[in-house]
């Protein structure tokens, strides 16, 4: 997977590409529906639908190559054809954030870490709700695996993605990866 993870400009908001430069797809998929964004070169966002919606309902899909490429890659994931995205991400954040998203990235299908490991591998051991939260702000869940992150005694401690929890124990159930 080729990944941008930068900081966002000094006061200034995290943007998803370049001005003016927005594209849009959707997906149904077994956990609802899916909404991919791009700024044309990378996937910026995905999310799930929550209650219904998406965050661009009103907007027609717009699309370009790389969400055309992101919608086959995460139908061939639901179908249990891949367990590997190559799609093109690019992630704005704090420096922690980048950190725990790039070590989100190295979870491979069907595997699983803690959120003390990921504290551990990103030099803040006790972090453990400072983690949490990055992995809550990941702003392209599945193709960045943070359903992969669980309790130490696997238990499932929330997701922020689709409807939460069911969402993630579908993903779990789908890698084959156990869980409480």
């Amino acid at each position: 997977m080729t990944t941008t993870i930068s900081a966002p400009e000094s006061g200034s908001a995290p943007t998803t590409g370049s001005p003016g430069e927005f594209f849009v797809a959707r997906m149904s998929s077994p956990l609802g529906r899916i909404e991919v964004t791009s700024d044309g070169e990378a996937v910026t966002a995905l999310a799930i639908e929550s209650g219904g919606a998406l965050p661009h309902d009103g907007v027609d899909d717009i699309p370009c190559a790389v969400l055309d490429s992101a919608i086959a890659q995460l139908t061939e994931y639901f179908a249990g054809e891949r367990t590997t995205f190559d799609v093109p991400v690019a992630l704005e954040g704090t420096p922690f954030r980048r950190a725990v998203w790039e070590r989100l990235q190295a979870i491979p299908f069907g595997e699983v870490e803690s959120y003390g490991s990921i504290g551990r591998a990103t030099g803040r051991p006790t972090a453990g709700r400072a983690v949490g939260g990055a992995i809550g702000a990941n702003p392209v869940p599945i193709i960045v695996g943070c359903h992969r992150v669980l309790a130490t005694n696997k238990k499932i401690t929330g997701y922020s993605a689709g409807d939460g929890v069911p969402t993630k124990v579908w993903l779990l159930d789908h890698e084959g990866i156990a869980h409480r």
